[in-house]
């Protein structure tokens, strides 16, 4: 049996295609903890990995319930030094309510982050996968961005900007919940840092996965083939492309970064700000 105070582990919540692809990039020679809402995307994706030759166990978690999220930080601690976290959960924005999208995307990765931030083992780097969507956000007052990054996750839907007569349709609600990722990546890497621990997030653009697919073909699909077609990259990217750069953000090459938010879009939030890219 291995001694948990020799095994590394690596926690990947939101197994999809961003999420596995991160954990095959960075975890060998770890135990990675794969975790969703739904056992059996638990399943598959360690299924996936385990054919792979990696070390995975499974866990369900919902990370809108502050319970389930501390017992999926106390399995991970349990089972040796957390020194990685993946948080790739999140909504869709053409399959949820506005209320929801905020309650997943914004809620659930203050409750993720404030949770995991007291069991990170020293050296430990976590990677939030947030949006572009968030790089698009009309400015807010200061104010507001410091409510969001920094009001404890228990009052963190009671905030004025997030009741339901402000949120308006489930794009700006998309929009609002991924700056606020940002935001909270931010602030808990003050945090973190106590700990000697490290807290990025990763904005990509259209990534060619499953959901991104289904995207295409729902309400938001035309604005999703003009930034595909009008970004300077002309193209959309991949997961693999975004697990590379959260293995510099989780790895010794990122040791300098922290609280910071890399934007991966291909150029088309630039290309919305400064080209001829009109995606509203």
């Amino acid at each position: 049996m291995t001694d948990p105070s020799e095994t590394t582990i690596l926690v990947i919540i939101g197994p999809g295609s961003m999420g596995t692809a991160i954990a095959r990039r960075v975890g060998a020679g770890k135990h990675i903890l794969v975790a969703d809402l739904r056992e059996e995307n638990a399943q598959a994706a360690s299924q996936t990995l385990l054919d792979a030759g990696f070390q995975v166990s499974t866990a369900t978690v919902d990370i809108t319930d502050p319970p389930s999220v501390r017992a999926l930080a106390e399995k991970a601690a349990g089972m040796g030094a957390v020194t990685g976290l993946v948080h790739a959960a999140g909504a869709s924005p053409s399959m949820s309510r506005p209320e929801l999208v905020v309650r997943v995307d914004l809620y659930g990765t203050a409750v993720v982050l404030e949770a995991f931030g007291e069991v990170v083992a020293p050296g430990g780097a976590a990677v939030v996968i947030a949006s572009q969507a968030g790089h698009r956000l009309p400015a807010l007052t200061p104010e507001e961005d410091q409510a969001l990054a920094t009001t404890p996750a228990e009052e963190l839907l009671g905030l004025p900007l997030l009741q339901s007569e402000r949120l308006g349709d489930t794009l700006h609600a998309y929009e609002l919940s991924n700056h606020g990722k940002s935001l909270r990546v931010q602030a808990e890497a003050v945090r973190w840092g106590l700990r000697r621990a490290r807290v990025n997030a990763i904005s990509p653009g259209i990534v060619m996965t499953p959901l991104s697919r289904a995207e295409l073909s729902g309400p938001h699909g035309d604005g999703y083939r003009r930034m595909i077609e009008g970004c300077p990259a002309g193209r959309a990217g991949t997961a693999d492309e975004v697990a590379t750069v959260a293995a510099l953000l989780m790895g010794p090459d990122g040791a300098f970064i922290t609280g910071s938010d890399i934007l991966m879009d291909g150029g088309a939030t630039a290309a919305f700000f400064h080209g001829d890219l009109n995606l509203r």
